[in-house]
């Protein structure tokens, strides 16, 4: 069955007393929704993951142990050690109790763009921390979407396809069972704009139908959730769509009120068998 999956990335955002009392009311929040949908027969109805800054790791660790709610970072060195000044490898990150971890967000890329390198040496980096995630327990949720040029273009079936494929031959299409996606089409991250469910819905299915011919099973079970300017009043009709399973929500996440109202919307989803 595919659980419904809201995470929230906080990205550079709050500093370290606002991130505690934050954590502290979505966790309350969060509570008091599970408890309303116990009620209703719907205990479990979703998960939740919380993606504070790294160094805030240690006080989500703290908040929210014990509690249902997940929590991981932003970001994964492709290595486990060595030589590699700012990054955060995922043995790191098992010691504070990380379920998940974001890859590839395209925040990210633009960094590794400003060098100038081959959109297929990115995927081939984020295939690496998909492989070094994976191999230490972390549920790796891939970032996947193309530009406004690549959507102008017609060119977002092409881009989405690339990255599949390179990690489908990175650990074989089983592999991803172990792993959530996040549509994100960049065009639609922080502007305001929003893909229409019916577009989220198309190149979600395409994306399922895209691993289905490797692995019919794996396709089913997978969770595919939605990134790109989702908000309380719009997430109902995106999570309704059949192969949308959740968000990943940025600005809306640093609001209590908005990212529970969005939570509430998954939970009304039914699961998908």
């Amino acid at each position: 069955m595919r659980k419904p999956l809201v995470a929230g990335n906080w990205k550079m955002n709050n500093p370290i007393e606002s991130s505690k009392i934050l954590l502290e009311n979505i966790l309350h929040q969060a509570e008091l929704l599970e408890s309303m949908l116990a009620k209703d027969g719907k205990a479990s109805a979703l998960d939740i993951a919380i993606f504070p800054p790294s160094v805030y790791l240690k006080e989500t660790q703290e908040i929210l142990t014990g509690s249902s709610l997940h929590w991981g970072t932003q970001n994964v060195s492709a290595y486990d050690e060595g030589a590699y000044t700012g990054e955060i490898s995922a043995s790191m990150l098992q010691g504070f109790g990380c379920d998940y971890v974001l890859i590839g967000h395209s925040e990210r890329r633009c960094i590794y763009e400003t060098l100038e390198l081959d959109q297929f040496v990115l995927d081939k980096i984020v295939a690496q921390k998909y492989e070094m995630a994976t191999s230490h327990g972390l549920t790796p949720i891939i970032c996947i979407g193309e530009t406004e040029e690549d959507y102008a273009k017609g060119k977002t079936e092409e881009v989405i396809a690339r990255l599949l494929d390179v990690l489908i031959e990175s650990k074989g299409s089983k592999a991803l069972a172990q792993t959530v996606f996040a549509y994100e089409p960049v065009w639609a991250i922080g502007t305001g704009k929003s893909a229409t469910p019916e577009w989220a819905q198309d190149v979600h299915s395409f994306m399922r139908e895209r691993i289905a011919k490797h692995d019919a099973t794996t396709a089913e079970s997978l969770r595919i959730i939605y990134g790109g300017s989702v908000n309380a009043n719009n997430a109902a009709a995106i999570f309704s769509k059949p192969d949308v399973d959740g968000g990943l929500i940025g600005g809306a996440s640093l609001d209590v009120d908005k990212f529970i109202q969005i939570c509430f919307a998954a939970a009304l989803k039914p699961n998908k068998i």
